[in-house]
């Protein structure tokens, strides 16, 4: 996410609109699947976009500027730290699979990008559940799609304490992927593993496996 500020600037709005932006976004579709009225990623995306940049100066039209900041989520690039990890994963025979509250477009391509689409056996969004994450129907309907009758055989792996809280208490296990040694809110269920990078888990996982 950190080439998103330079999509607001690009349009004339201030970098630092584009976290605020993006907290307002997780808020807004938390609460409309809380009220059972779940909406699409992008359309929530846009929608917060259109209300937020109201009345900035901008240097293009305001559906021209929420087109171009939308469009840089299917621009994104993976963390360092991912084509190696996932290709270490992958070699140790785990079953690689994503979930997302977006489109399973957007992942398809930044996965395809980085040259790893083919180490994942299938990308799962929640548009096929009607409920964003931490909806526990979200992680129930990633553990059908993978034929698994115990939780407590997949991992969710995930950077926001919210997405382990939520998988935590959908029986699942939980891999925190702490890239910035920030601290972990105690309000949250804990993960059951904590690491720095993708290649930490695998390293992690493979020591079991040699053990």
């Amino acid at each position: 996410m950190s080439t998103m500020p330079k999509r607001f600037v690009d349009v004339g709005a201030p970098s630092p609109l584009a976290g605020l932006w993006f907290g307002g976004l997780l808020r807004d579709g938390f609460a409309l699947s809380a009220a059972g009225n779940a909406g699409k990623f992008a359309d929530v995306g846009s929608g917060l976009l259109k209300a937020m940049l109201d009345g900035v100066e901008l240097n293009r039209t305001l559906n021209a500027a929420v087109e171009h900041i939308m469009d840089g989520f299917v621009r994104l690039d993976v963390h360092p730290d991912v084509a190696d990890g996932v290709t270490a994963l992958a070699d140790l025979g785990i079953r690689m699979i994503t979930l997302s509250n977006g489109s399973a477009g957007v992942a398809e391509k930044l996965l395809d990008s980085a040259g790893l689409l083919s180490r994942f056996e299938m990308l799962l969004s929640v548009d096929a559940v009607g409920e964003w994450k931490p909806a526990v129907h979200a992680y129930e309907y990633a553990l059908a799609q993978c034929d698994i009758d115990d939780p407590r055989e997949a991992m969710l792996v995930a950077v926001h304490p919210w997405d382990i809280d939520g998988a935590t208490r959908a029986g699942l296990a939980t891999a925190w992927l702490n890239r910035d040694g920030g601290a972990y809110p105690d309000y949250f269920d804990a993960p059951d593993v904590e690491v720095t990078s993708l290649v930490r888990l695998a390293q992690h996982f493979g020591s079991h496996v040699a053990s």
